[in-house]
């Protein structure tokens, strides 16, 4: 079958909701977005030359093997269907740099995924039922941002330290109680956001998170802080609401360049050095 002809049976199945972009003769961005789709053609794969395929928001349960050929497609959004498994053949889609499988039903990744070596700027991963990874997601090391919340992870793995180009990391709804000390090898770090978990402590080598801006810890069970946060030198933004603390430490005065306290439903006095910091120019809430 032609791309024409592929085409002409995905406009079909999308009631007439197909969008395309053309760059000269050949399609380059396809979106079947919020159409309605049970199911995609196998003749998926006859499109070629497409780097953008947009399937978000549709009722599919799976997708045909040809959609896997798809060699030159970059970006890649399936988000918001009822996929409960990708096929190892995924590792086949080494152009691609942005990936969003959230909003599905997955509760476990192939072990080809870590094989995605182009997969660079964006990995959305939330609203999964994922309590795992596997081991080859070790070798994601280009990846900028990662998104694996509102799944049911309890741990992480030691080799999520690998992904060394991660900016941004967001966790929150999970139900992680503690950190790996991998996790102090992310170094590129800019924003951290592990919100509602059960977070009892943070490893000593969130410390070597020099380049972090924000850190969002707010509904855990933190009853302190690790000493060598003080080395967060960039940090602007510390969220610590709604944490059993026994004690907050004094260097966190010390932070030069933070903008932003957040201690609500903190239940501690507030001491002195905090009302400083305050009337120094960080915004406290308490």
């Amino acid at each position: 079958m032609s791309e024409a002809a592929a085409l002409e049976h995905l406009n079909q199945l999308c009631h007439g909701n197909l969008s395309l972009r053309r760059d000269s003769d050949k399609i380059i961005a396809v979106s079947a977005a919020n159409a309605g789709l049970k199911k995609l053609p196998e003749t998926i794969g006859e499109i070629a030359s497409v780097q953008d395929l947009d399937l978000y928001h549709n009722r599919l349960t799976d997708v045909p093997a040809s959609l896997w050929s798809l060699a030159e497609l970059r970006v890649l959004n399936i988000a918001d269907n009822q996929l409960t498994a990708i096929p190892e053949a995924i590792a086949n889609l080494q152009s691609l740099h942005t990936l969003d499988l959230g909003h599905n039903r997955l509760r476990s990744l192939p072990k080809s995924f870590g094989e995605l070596k182009a997969l660079s700027r964006f990995l959305y991963l939330s609203n999964n039922l994922l309590s795992s990874l596997p081991r080859s997601f070790g070798n994601l090391d280009q990846l900028r941002y990662l998104n694996l919340t509102d799944n049911q992870f309890t741990e992480l793995p030691e080799f999520i330290g690998n992904l060394q180009s991660v900016r941004e990391f967001r966790l929150y709804n999970n139900q992680l109680a503690t950190l790996p000390g991998g996790f102090g090898n992310l170094h590129q770090l800019r924003e951290v956001y592990l919100r509602d978990n059960q977070l009892t402590s943070l490893p000593d080598s969130v410390g070597n998170l020099t380049n972090l801006t924000m850190l969002e810890l707010r509904n855990n069970r933190l009853t302190s802080l690790p000493a060598s946060m003080r080395g967060m030198k960039s940090l602007r933004h510390l969220d610590l609401r709604n944490n059993p603390l026994k004690k907050l430490p004094e260097w966190v005065a010390e932070l030069p360049h933070l903008e932003k306290l957040d201690l609500r439903w903190v239940r501690l006095p507030i001491p002195a050095w905090v009302i400083e910091m305050e009337n120094c120019g960080c915004a406290v809430y308490y």
